[in-house]
């Protein structure tokens, strides 16, 4: 809609002041602007001034015939966006992040974040924030969009000093070198019919590639639920991987992001999907700018028709890496998840059915097809079937992605892929899968890591994010930081989730826990929370009062 009127002839609120009205318009472009493209508007706005005024707030809600409370809910939910009600409260130009996560908590972010305030003063604004996606070189710092891996006080410091504080170019395979290396032949050969839809269905199924996002779903089987589903379809890609421990997608997309931009292709063209929504999280800078100039060149010169392909921005919000609030997101609106029944696969974005993908899920499909299932299914130990891009971090030698076969252990892990312990370090416990996971004890390190392998011990594997602790830490330590991200996190919208995870923190951060009330707390969430936050946020409290009772004692 372009109008700045209701549907009653009358304008919705307060008139917009005509420099914010014109800035606004100049900032997004000319109309019609589209109520789904609102985060994008606000992240044109909060790009160049640093921050969201009330104006700004009144001006697009004009441009979009929205209410003022719709723009302002939206802006306000999201955690990249600094919606301010005067010039008192404008922050800084610049913010310096540093990431407060398990692994970074583990490497003295804590400590970094301090020194930065002292030495910065108040011209800089450091920020204390979740995971950012580069657990391998902690502690991390961002400078603006700039992300400094193994981060030090004064390399940070001489970064702010440079102003270098934009993120720089991934070295990646670009769109000539991947067609040249027979890049999209595949799928051109799908649009041609050389590969019957129910062919590629099939191998997929064989192959026993399951969902790599964390719920682990035959992908297979997915795109047969979708082609069941009444047209027009759509698909919707999520990288918005904020499960702290966990950079797989990003360390894929950095490397070679038309394998995966193939993968979801075919996806579409099975599927029969009108348009493609990729939702990329804010802390890719990086990846987005790469892979906003490979689609370019990708539609530029297309190997067969293409569908509609949108890249969308995250805006710091963890609960959007649930598809239905992802889907949510790439409406425009907050990121709350969805009550289920209906599924996305039957009503999703813009009430379409739509096929849900992760992005690495999709970075296989290429590969699965040209070698076969076999080749995929092969792979695995302990009758467990196909590779697995474990994200590693903690006290290893070397930390990193780390492909390795389905039911390898955590021993197996860090002793062949991980160079070992680090020195003066022994295994303690683990992560096997992000903060929602769990910890495990160093006693449980030859279980199978794979979907379905941990559930007796009440973990699971997720996304693969492995965080290794050891003699030096502990659990309990780690569980706190767990819940007070989840915390952070929570979308609010239900009162398990919002209150047990805030009263658990408090409760976890005394010297001794009350073991029956938070074992309460824990009972509720996952009981009545509506998505898989709440659900999941008290594995670590459990599992630290479960298998490390020497710290309790």
């Amino acid at each position: 809609m372009s109008g700045a009127k209701g549907r009653k002839g009358r304008f919705r609120g307060r008139r917009a002041r005509p420099q914010a009205l014109a800035d606004v318009q100049a900032l997004i472009g000319p109309a019609p602007w589209r109520r789904d493209l609102l985060i994008e508007y606000l992240h044109a706005i909060q790009d160049h001034h640093h921050c969201i005024s009330a104006d700004h707030v009144v001006a697009l809600a004009e441009c979009l015939d929205l209410s003022m409370t719709e723009v302002y809910e939206v802006a306000t939910f999201y955690h990249h966006f600094d919606v301010i009600r005067d010039d008192a409260e404008r922050p800084p130009e610049l913010t310096v992040r540093v990431c407060e996560s398990v692994t970074c908590s583990l490497f003295g972010s804590e400590a970094l974040a301090d020194s930065l305030r002292e030495r910065l003063g108040d011209a800089v604004r450091v920020q204390p924030v979740p995971c950012v996606g580069r657990c391998h070189a902690a502690p991390v710092a961002v400078v603006g969009q700039n992300p400094l891996d193994h981060a030090q006080a004064d390399t940070v410091v001489a970064c702010v000093d440079a102003g270098d504080i934009e993120a720089p170019p991934t070295e990646h395979l670009d769109y000539a070198g991947y067609r040249a290396a027979g890049g999209y032949a595949l799928l051109a050969a799908c649009h041609a019919g050389e590969r019957p839809v129910d062919e590629v269905i099939a191998t997929l199924t064989d192959s026993k590639l399951r969902g790599l996002g964390g719920a682990g779903f035959p992908a297979g089987r997915k795109w047969s639920i979708l082609r069941d589903q009444p047209a027009p379809r759509l698909l919707a890609v999520n990288i918005d991987e904020g499960e702290p421990g966990t950079f797989k997608d990003r360390y894929y997309l950095e490397r070679d992001p038309h394998r995966f931009l193939e993968g979801m292709l075919i996806a579409a063209w099975a599927i029969e999907a009108d348009a493609c929504y990729i939702y990329l999280r804010d802390e890719y800078a990086g990846c987005r700018h790469a892979l906003a100039g490979e689609l370019e060149r990708l539609r530029a010169d297309p190997p067969c028709p293409l569908p509609t392909i949108e890249l969308r921005r995250g805006a710091g919000a963890y609960i959007c890496g649930e598809e239905s609030a992802m889907i949510e997101s790439i409406e425009g609106k907050r990121g709350m998840p969805r009550l289920r029944p209906p599924y996305v696969a039957q009503v999703g974005l813009f009430g379409r059915p739509t096929l849900e993908h992760n992005m690495e899920t999709l970075y296989w499909v290429r590969e699965i097809l040209e070698r076969g299932a076999d080749w995929f299914a092969g792979h695995g130990r302990r009758e467990r079937h196909g590779l697995r891009s474990f994200s590693v971090s903690g006290r290893v030698a070397r930390p990193g992605v780390h492909l390795a076969p389905a039911g390898i252990s955590l021993r197996e892990l860090v002793d062949e892929y991980c160079g070992g312990m680090l020195p003066g370090h022994e295994l303690y416990g683990y992560f096997p899968g992000g903060a929602s996971g769990g910890i495990l004890p160093s006693r449980l390190a030859d279980e199978p890591l794979d979907f379905d392998t941990l559930q007796p011990h009440g973990c699971f594997i997720g996304s693969a994010a492995v965080i290794v602790l050891s003699q030096h830490d502990r659990a309990r330590d780690a569980a706190l930081n767990a819940m007070r991200f989840f915390e952070h996190e929570s979308c609010g919208q239900c009162t398990p989730c919002r209150v047990g995870t805030a009263k658990a923190s408090i409760l976890m951060a005394r010297k001794s826990w009350d073991q029956p009330l938070l074992e309460e707390l824990a009972r509720t969430m996952e009981d009545a929370s509506i998505c898989g936050l709440g659900q999941a946020a008290p594995n670590p409290l459990r599992c630290a009062l479960r298998y490390f009772p020497q710290e309790f004692d």
